[in-house]
Order: C-alpha cells, then sequence, then structure tokens
C-alpha cells in the first residue's frame, strides 16, 4: 500500500529542510505560516551545531518581526535549560540534530551564552544594519558622519516647506516689467497644474531620480536657452504656447 503524505506532514518536512543550515533556501509562504519559527528553527540549528551567538547576523524587513524572533528564540532557549535529559532529547531530534551529549550540554548552555552577549543576539532590521554600515564608514559612503534618518513625516514636512519657500520666492516686479526665468516657469506651472498636483508631482519626481534628470534636460536647451512649453488639448487638436521666453532678454 502506498504511503499517503498529509498537507501538513508535507509543509513540516519542507520546513524541517529549509532549517537546514547547510542549504539555501528561498522561503514564499502566506502570513501566518510558520515562517519565523522556521528561521528560529534555522538560529537555533545553527548554535547547536557549534556557530558562535556573536558570529550570527539575522536580518528581518520589519522591527516587530526582528523583535518577535528574539522573543521566541529567548524562550525556546529557556526552555532547554529546564528540560529533563528525556525531553530535551526529543527537542533535538525533532530539530534533525543527533542529541549527542555535546549536543545537549550546549543546548543547554546557549541561553546563558546568548544572554550575557553585549546587546544580546544581532536581530535586526535591513534598514537599521544598513544604517550602521554608513555609521561605520561615512567618509567611503560620502555623507555627513552625524546624518540622521528621517522619517517618512518629516521628509513630507521638509519637501512641503521648500516647495512653499521656491513659490514664495518669486520676486515683485516693481518698477520693472521684465519677467524673471521664476516667474516665467511659476506662470508656466499655474496653467498646467494645482498647487496640490504640482506637490505631487515633486514627489513622484524625487522618488524617480531619472525622471527627475529628464525633466531638467527637457526645460533647458544645450545652448543656454529655455523652449517654449506647448500642450494640446484633447479632442481640438489646438497647440497653445505657455510660455513666450525663449531665452536671455536683449
Amino acid at each position: 500500500m502506498a504511503d499517503v503524505t498529509t498537507p501538513q506532514a508535507e509543509a513540516e518536512a519542507n520546513q524541517l529542510a529549509a532549517s537546514d543550515p547547510a542549504v539555501s533556501a528561498f522561503v514564499a509562504a502566506a502570513a501566518g505560516s510558520g515562517k519565523t519559527r522556521l528561521l528560529t528553527d534555522r538560529l537555533l540549528r545553527l548554535m547547536v551545531g557549534g556557530a558562535k551567538p556573536e558570529r550570527i547576523l539575522c536580518l528581518t524587513f520589519t522591527k516587530a518581526a526582528a523583535a518577535e524572533m528574539s522573543v521566541r528564540l529567548q524562550r525556546r532557549l529557556g526552555e532547554w535549560v529546564t528540560l529533563d535529559q528525556h525531553a530535551l532529547r526529543e527537542e533535538l531530534r525533532k530539530l534533525a540534530i543527533d542529541p549527542s551529549e555535546t549536543a545537549m550540554t550546549r543546548a543547554r548552555s546557549l541561553f546563558a551564552r546568548v544572554l550575557d552577549l553585549p546587546g544580546r543576539m544581532r536581530i535586526g532590521t535591513i534598514h537599521a544594519f544598513c544604517q550602521s554600515l554608513l555609521r561605520r564608514f561615512p567618509l567611503e559612503a560620502e555623507i555627513s558622519p552625524h546624518f540622521q534618518l528621517a522619517e517618512d513625516r518629516d521628509a513630507e514636512e521638509a519637501m512641503t516647506e521648500a516647495r512653499e519657500d521656491l513659490l514664495a520666492s518669486v520676486r515683485p516686479r516693481g518698477a520693472s516689467n521684465a519677467l524673471s526665468e521664476l516667474e516665467v516657469a511659476l506662470r508656466t506651472l499655474a496653467g498646467v497644474a494645482t498647487l496640490d498636483r504640482f506637490g505631487k508631482l515633486v514627489i513622484s519626481l524625487k522618488r524617480s531620480r531619472e525622471r527627475w534628470r529628464q525633466a531638467r534636460a527637457a526645460g533647458s536647451g544645450g545652448d543656454g536657452t529655455r523652449p517654449a512649453c506647448r500642450d494640446r488639448r484633447r479632442g481640438t487638436g489646438r497647440r497653445r504656447s505657455r510660455v513666450a521666453y525663449r531665452g536671455p532678454r536683449a
């Protein structure tokens, strides 16, 4: 009679195979399917196998996932300290670890070793790890050694303030009727976009630096002149010049 494998048994077998530290695995699964447990098992197998806890770097996408993994790891190691020999042997077998005396002794000692690490185990986010690298090598990264990480809200407020300062810096004409380049650009902008729409366009260009460079190149010619900005109205085929200014006035 052929063996019948249930979906649960198949999933557990795949998780066990992926938790092998000697295997390079890519895991894609839905939320709550056991990805954090798989990574925790992989860490346990690494350390029981002889890897030093201070030499392990575990990266996740979110702070919540990093905190959850750290809590689960501490809980499992704490449980191993209090288990009797038979129960600990079974726990190691579930992780496909040979329950030798060396492995069991090492498993019981891991809780204290991890607890004594300065700053605990290095389980964090990819962003935090990259930030730590930049703080170590600011000159190589060509940034200020005292840089601060801007939150999304802070970045949005800074962008809004810069945009408003730019729009407010258009000089009053006074005695001269000549239009400055900024006034010409502002008149063009007022004809094609609202203030809210302009803000969204600036944010979109900031996210795509290549589009921003293309916009700058399209706004100025090779000889320092600026081409007229035109638009085609839908359905009429009619074209209207938005900017009369094409270069330095005589």
